[in-house]
Formats: C-alpha cells, sequence, structure tokens
C-alpha cells in the first residue's frame, strides 16, 4: 500500500514505525522542516515540507496513487480541512484524528465516517479492562499477514457461505444479526443486512473491500440518485 500522513505529531510518529515495519510506501506531510530533520534518520520513509491541508501540498503527495490519507495532527481543525480537502482531490480513504469529540457530530455530518477519536478508543479500552476483558488480546492473535474486514451483507449476496465464492485464505468466521452473534456453522444460511465478518490474507482485502464495502457505497450513491431524479421529475410536473 502507499499511506500519506499530514502531520509528524507522536502518534503519527509511532503509526510511521508499524506502516514501515510492515512494508508500505509512506509519506509524511509536516510543516515544521526541523520536525522534519529530526526524523529523517529514523524514519524510512518520504517527507513533504508544506502544510497538509492545502490542496497544492496534498496535490504534490499524489492522490491517485495512494490507498489512505491519515490526517493527524495536533489540530483538529487542521484535521478536517485537510480530510476536505484530501477527497476533494481523489484520495479514496481519509482518516482524520479527532481529539476533541465535540467534533465527532460535525465529522458524521461531513460524511467522514473513519474518523478516529483517541481519548474515546482509550476510555473504552480501560472500561473493557475493568470489566475483566482484554481489548489488545485481538491486536495480538490478527498480526502478519492476517486482516479482518467487517461488511453488512446486502441482497445480493444473501445465501449460503460457499456461495460467496471467497478466495483462497479467505473465511467468514461469524456474523451478527440484529446485534446478536453468531459462529458460521456448515450450514449457514447468511440474509441481507447480517453484519459479516471475514479472516482473510491481505493480498486478497483489497480485492474483498471493492467488492463488498465499495459496492455497497455505489449501490447508495445509485439509490440516492434515482430518488433525487424521481424527486426532479415531480417537480417539473
Amino acid at each position: 500500500m502507499r499511506i500519506v500522513i499530514v502531520g509528524a505529531s507522536d502518534t503519527a510518529v509511532h503509526a510511521a514505525r508499524i506502516i514501515i515495519e510492515r512494508g508500505h510506501e509512506l509519506v509524511i506531510i509536516e510543516s515544521d522542516r526541523e520536525r522534519i530533520d529530526q526524523l529523517q534518520d529514523e524514519l524510512d520513509c518520504s517527507f513533504l515540507h508544506g502544510d497538509g491541508s492545502k490542496p497544492h501540498i496534498l496535490e504534490e503527495a499524489g492522490p491517485s496513487q495512494t490507498d489512505v490519507l491519515l490526517c493527524l495532527t495536533n489540530h483538529d481543525q487542521v484535521n478536517i480541512i485537510a480530510s476536505l480537502v484530501g477527497r476533494s482531490l481523489g484520495y479514496s480513504r481519509v482518516v482524520p484524528s479527532i481529539h476533541d469529540p465535540d467534533y465527532q457530530s460535525i465529522c458524521e455530518e461531513l460524511a467522514l465516517e473513519d474518523a478516529i477519536i483517541p481519548s474515546l478508543t482509550i476510555g473504552r479500552c480501560l472500561a473493557e479492562i475493568a470489566e475483566g476483558l482484554n481489548p489488545m488480546e485481538l491486536s495480538l492473535m490478527i498480526h502478519g499477514e492476517a486482516r479482518l474486514l467487517s461488511f453488512e451483507l446486502d441482497e445480493e449476496d444473501a445465501g449460503s457461505v460457499d456461495e460467496l465464492e471467497l478466495p483462497e485464505q479467505a473465511a467468514v468466521i461469524c456474523y451478527y444479526r440484529k446485534e446478536d452473534f453468531h459462529l458460521v456453522e456448515k450450514d449457514t444460511t447468511l440474509k441481507a443486512g447480517d453484519q459479516i465478518v471475514i479472516l482473510t490474507h491481505s493480498d486478497n482485502l483489497a480485492d474483498l473491500k471493492k467488492r463488498f464495502t465499495d459496492q455497497a457505497a455505489d449501490d447508495e450513491s445509485e439509490d440516492s440518485d434515482e430518488a433525487d431524479d424521481s424527486s426532479d421529475d415531480r417537480r417539473n410536473e
């Protein structure tokens, strides 16, 4: 994958180390030249000096060649603006980090579905630890080339698990139906609206996302367009 990070915050640097260790191509956009000089000998990646919320800087980073844009500065407003600009330039996926939970509703209104709120994530993690759970177990078990993909099944793909015709090294491991958890059995029949969880090799992830998640987004867009056309027709009448 090719990943672009806006900002060289501590969170960004920790993420960068992991991204580099996993063999991905990385570009970090940072406005502070001294910070770049400090990190160049530490991180084996490319750096771009400039304001990552500016269109010409994000354009220079190559939106069409990038899989994910991570906006990880220490300023929520910059992260939100950079995400919106990045999306308008054609970055296929944008992920802003939001420190103030008050901005969560703004991100939802702006359709920034992948926004992360570190304080809430840590809070949930601590609450689960207090209840005797270990939320870190999953990250320890799902490592290396293993990946998880979750999506809502549509009517077209409903049916038996075998009818999904998944690639090698990919399997449905469980599903949720009306919030109820179910393990997959040999005779399981999946229904439209089920939340499916697939365990797969990372090599399959892009194709599976394109098939199941991107298609769902396209269907929603088509439905919205049809509704708009219908509304226009009624107005014209």
